[in-house]
């Protein structure tokens, strides 16, 4: 069998491009039978089993057949987004035999994620692991490469801190703010902006499940889009000295040349909260925050080159966690890829199958002689050289037979074999 997939995610695509290729859970049936009726016809083999992995960050085909179909899949993706192929091609990654392991345990692991070591995807991936078998398109393959993804994913969590060290400026200010509020998950949170910066940390922050989450953009329709994927409210940035009272953490990123927030609307807001602290992350180049709000008694905040020092403290020991990871990942990867070559041995595995049969039916009448010479009376050394040898030579007799057999060119040959099988150094073997 071939594997492959096709995948595009927030590595290779922006978020509008990838949220044409979105699919729902209650989708993927349906998308599943149209995409192995597609790749049947393609492949001509009636058993291609496929599954798909769609969440915000990623839309992931993986296919198992006779044969790979990679360019019949993604022109299959491509139509189903309303792209070109050619399109879809610069924002996606093909992926082939044991690539496709290595890709799939490292998802499953949380190094392919947007945030480090995240257990959300581990979570959808057994839904579309289940979504597949329920539409009757996982077989043998796929299903032995997700079920060592999930053993990878566990056996990565188990043995190392994964998820415990900090990757990002966004994940500093989670760790920050962890520093200031005991509990993240009662704690409202304001996020000025819906780029890349702020998509991030929003979805640092949103793991902590916050009690609220608000997103203020110049664009309304822009800051709708993020705030669905985070189930968050919205709000336009002109309203943000009204409510401001309102937040415990405000997280700015912009492209704004003049700060956004103001002196004069941090004082007002602490007299309405009674000064009760409130958390503030700048990660604008220029600022959104005037840095005379850090002087206020209440207010803690903190700057691009403040989370710097943060992420470098944490730089070491990140590194060799993602290093035992991908070690980790590395012998899961020959694990499957020896399971697969083992599946296309073919003939060999009921010759194999047959050569154990009759070295047992060679041992269990070896056994059954010993034991009535046993019975008899024989003394045991006696019995154990009588066992030795007869199974010896019931095992070594058609080798015996076969170097005396053809002619001087057969032989050699058979000489050469018994030679390699027989007689190679024992070095080989520790």
């Amino acid at each position: 069998m071939a594997v492959w997939a096709l995948g595009i995610n927030h590595h290779t695509a922006p978020l509008d491009l990838r949220g044409r290729f979105a699919f729902a859970l209650d989708q993927i049936a349906p998308t599943l039978t149209g995409l192995r009726q597609s790749l049947t016809s393609a492949t001509r083999h009636p058993e291609v089993e496929t599954a798909i992995i769609s969440t915000c960050n990623r839309t992931e085909i993986y296919c198992a057949a006779d044969a790979p179909a990679l360019d019949h899949t993604l022109g299959w993706l491509a139509q189903s987004g309303g792209v070109t192929t050619d399109v879809l091609r610069q924002h996606s990654y093909l992926l082939e035999s044991g690539s496709v392991a290595r890709h799939a345990f490292r998802v499953a692991s949380g190094l392919d994620s947007m945030v480090l070591g995240e257990t959300q995807i581990l979570g959808q991936m057994k839904n579309a692991v289940r979504a597949a078998e329920d539409a009757g398109a996982l077989g043998t393959t796929l299903n032995q490469l997700f079920q060592r993804s999930f053993a990878v994913a566990k056996e990565v969590r188990s043995s190392t801190e994964i998820g415990e060290h900090s990757i990002s400026m966004a994940a500093a200010a989670v760790r920050l703010a962890g520093q200031l509020f005991e509990d993240l998950s009662k704690i409202r949170i304001l996020f000025v902006g819906a780029g890349e910066m702020i998509e991030l940390a929003s979805t640092h922050f949103a793991a902590r499940n916050p009690q609220q989450i608000t997103i203020a953009n110049r664009t309304l329709e822009r800051g709708e889009k993020l705030a669905c994927r985070l189930g968050a409210s919205v709000m336009r940035l002109a309203d943000i000295p009204d409510h401001l009272h309102e937040y415990d953490a405000i997280i700015s990123c912009t492209a704004s040349s003049l700060p956004i927030i103001g002196l004069g609307a941090v004082e007002r807001a602490l007299k309405k909260r009674k000064h009760r602290p409130i958390f503030m992350v700048d990660l604008a180049v220029p600022r959104d925050i005037e840095p005379e709000i850090k002087d206020l008694r209440d207010v803690y905040l903190y700057t691009v080159d403040d989370l710097a020092s943060v992420v470098k403290t944490a730089q070491a020991s990140r590194q060799a966690t993602v290093a035992q990871a991908e070690a980790i990942i590395d012998a899961g990867v020959l694990n499957f890829v020896q399971w697969m070559d083992q599946r296309s041995l073919g003939g060999v595995v009921p010759l194999i199958q047959q050569i154990n049969a009759q070295a047992d039916e060679w041992r269990a009448l070896e056994i059954a002689r010993a034991r009535k010479l046993l019975a008899k009376g024989e003394d045991m050394d006696t019995v154990l050289e009588a066992l030795s040898r007869g199974l010896t030579q019931k095992m070594m007799h058609g080798t015996m037979a076969a170097l005396h057999q053809g002619d001087a060119e057969e032989r050699a040959q058979t000489a050469a074999t018994v030679s390699r099988l027989f007689l190679r150094d024992r070095r080989s073997d520790r």
